[in-house]
């Protein structure tokens, strides 16, 4: 190590041992589940929910029309659900691409409405088709979920004719509910995107508050998601407008100068000194307020001496950082993005749809899906028992392939549906039709955002008494509607438990390793290409890559996650590998912080040293990709640790060690 520098801690912290359960209580990967996330309640989407949801059936009611009120406020609740996005630009996307769908879907549901063996062949490839489109990207997932759920609709509940006139009116809900997330677009302009960049610098702020310490890792996946979040919102506009729109030119220029930042504080973290002092993350919130506020004055920095290479990176990092956050007009010819910028929509539509065709993976969950709703809709239209569109509903909803694990996905349903057909319960029984029913609907669609955030158990507890409420004035069933929907709710989920996941090897046989394995390789050839060639191009392919990992093992935390809320083996082996996954990161960690040094000063490594590093995490990749459970892989690395990659020879040690077969459980 270079004088003047000390090791920070770097051990990672245990996750805790899990509280002992009694003979009779539920199991720990459904506990998980069933614990209710902590997020802020969204104000601004209850009231527009509210809103959205309420006003149509009013206006339905004041025309003698309520079928018609009702039919829109379905629409409105797709609209509900769909509006996630924080950028008017991306609402407009997230909203209104999907409703189209949306109106496609339930005008071939109303075709086929009790047409017996031609909805179930009609659903099917419904199905199909929406199952693989599913796989493209957010705002096609939530279109294919559209798609086959107001086709589900359609085919199950009586509409009104003609035919157009089911589609028109769903529709206009939906672009409700889209006008109403736009009245503030005059006025909010572009805050969403300077909010969430002003974010992001706060999480650089905690991350170098916590250099150091063992809470770095946990905000260094902050400042990861912090980042994702604010490149997808500024690179969504900038595919039309780079180099013409000069407040979004320069927010991509304040992010972009986080990113030496970024990298620095791994340096920081791992032997920095100077960089640690609480001036240095007092001067990033600074900058994080000038950004939330516009523009501002360049105050003068007063940041602690630099004490070695690592403290150097920080505060050139930092002065940089302050300077274009400052500048007036950043160069719009200069500023480049570190994810790459989009395609032309022409080569993403057929590149898109050339990946769709022979994805494997897209048509084995539209078959898997096809399958499970060709069965619920069977049952449904030959079946001599009353069944209703219920049953293909719950389906839909469980099988959702970015929802989590349908394993437990298919609880939570059927506890959710039981809670919220409490509520509709007490409000059909209770509250005659009419105009009592807009209030009631008031507070009902009000809980709908709220309980969403808190996870999917909720969320269908909310959404139930919604529907059941709306449906009744298409099919005036009443209270006779409650036990009839848990029951059909209780095949839904049986039948996506067993035509859905248990015949279906690799649910249940998930190859979690698969990705990680992939995440190690990408980890050694950033390693190889860390040390390569010093030209600027390189130095820009560097950060890309980086960048691009880091968003990788992101998705691989994801995913993980999920498999930890499926119940044995997957659960368990999710539990097991899941140390590799923060070893990874950590090793990215270690990459980024010896580049840091060599850039300011450090002795560069050997490339036999960078060789044999590399080597080693290949075999790391071969071996996670090869095997059920952890299999051993000794290290043999050569070094002390006093060199530049000292400490990045200390974690691939690290990691080959943790995959050993004592933690395959």
């Amino acid at each position: 190590m270079t004088m003047g520098e000390d090791k920070g801690g770097t051990s990672t912290g245990s996750s805790g041992s899990a509280a002992p359960t009694g003979r009779l209580s539920p199991p720990e990967w459904l506990l998980k589940s069933l614990l209710p996330q902590s997020a802020p309640v969204p104000w601004a989407a209850v009231t527009r929910a509210s809103v959205a949801l309420a006003a149509p059936l009013a206006v339905g009611l004041a025309i003698g029309q309520p079928m018609y009120g009702a039919l829109v406020s379905m629409g409105a609740l797709s609209g509900v659900i769909g509006d996630t996005a924080d950028a008017y630009r991306m609402r407009i996307f997230n909203i209104a691409v999907p409703q189209l769908f949306g109106a496609v879907g339930v005008t071939l549901g109303t075709l086929v409405y009790g047409q017996g063996w031609l909805a179930v062949a009609a659903l099917t490839f419904v199905a199909l088709v929406s199952g693989m489109i599913s796989s493209i990207g957010a705002v096609a997932s939530v279109s294919g979920l559209l798609l086959l759920l107001n086709a589900v609709v359609g085919a199950g509940l009586p509409m009104p004719g003609p035919w157009w006139k089911a589609p028109v009116l769903l529709t206009l809900g939906g672009l409700f509910v889209l006008v109403l997330s736009l009245l503030a677009w005059p006025l909010r302009g572009r805050m969403p995107e300077r909010t969430a960049v002003a974010a992001t610098y706060r999480s650089v702020a905690d991350l170098l508050d916590a250099a150091g310490t063992a809470e770095y890792d946990e905000k260094r996946q902050a400042v990861t998601e912090s980042l994702n979040t604010s490149y997808d919102l500024i690179l969504a506009r900038r595919a039309r407008d780079h180099g013409r729109s000069s407040p979004l030119v320069r927010l991509l220029a304040q992010l972009n100068v986080l990113i030496p930042l970024v990298e620095a504080a791994a340096a920081a973290h791992l032997y920095g000194r100077a960089s640690r002092q609480p001036e240095i993350a007092a001067a990033v919130r600074d900058l994080a307020d000038a950004v939330d506020q516009g523009r501002g004055e360049a105050p003068r920095l007063e940041l602690p001496e630099p004490e070695g290479p690592a403290d150097r990176a920080v505060e050139a990092a930092l002065r940089h950082a302050a300077v274009v956050v400052h500048e007036a007009d950043p160069d719009p010819y200069n500023v480049d993005d570190r994810l790459g910028r989009p395609a032309a929509l022409r080569i993403r539509a057929r590149r898109t749809a050339r990946d769709l065709l022979f994805s494997e993976p897209s048509w084995r969950y539209g078959l898997r899906l096809a399958l499970c709703i060709g069965l619920a809709q069977a049952l449904v239209s030959l079946v001599p028992v009353p069944r209703s569109y219920w049953v293909a509903l719950t389906v839909t909803f469980v099988l959702k392939p970015d929802f989590g694990s349908v394993f437990s996905r298919a609880v939570l349903r059927a506890l959710g549906t039981a809670g919220g057909l409490v509520v509709a319960a007490a409000v059909l029984s209770q509250v005659p039709r009419g105009w009592w029913d807009v209030p009631v609907m008031m507070v009902l669609a009000a809980l709908v955002p709220a309980f969403s955030a808190k996870g999917y158990a909720f969320q269908t507890a909310a959404i139930t008494p919604v529907i059941l409420l709306l449906s009744d004035f298409l099919n005036h069933q009443g209270f006779d509607l409650v036990l009839p929907r848990l029951v059909d709710s209780l095949i839904g989920c049986a039948i996506a438990l067993v035509a859905g996941y248990l015949l279906w090897p690799e649910s249940w046989h998930t190859r979690i390793g698969d990705r990680l394995a992939a995440a190690v390789e990408d980890t050694a050839g950033y390693v190889a290409y860390a040390f390569g060639s010093e030209s600027a191009a390189d130095q820009a392919e560097r950060v890309r890559r980086r960048r691009r990992i880091y968003r990788d093992l992101s998705s691989v935390r994801t995913e993980f996650q999920r498999a930890l809320t499926e119940p044995p083996p997957t659960g368990a082996r999710a539990a097991a590998w899941w140390p590799l996954v923060v070893a990874v990161e950590r090793i990215v960690d270690a990459t980024t912080a010896a580049r840091v040094r060599v850039n300011h000063g450090a002795e560069p490594p050997a490339r036999a040293e960078v060789a044999e590093i590399e080597q080693q995490l290949r075999e790391l990749a071969e071996g996670v990709r090869a095997s059920e459970v952890l299999v051993e892989v000794e290290a043999e690395l050569e070094g002390g640790e006093e060199g530049v990659l000292g400490a990045l020879r200390q974690e691939v040690k690290a990691a080959r060690a943790i995959a050993s077969p004592g933690g395959s459980g």
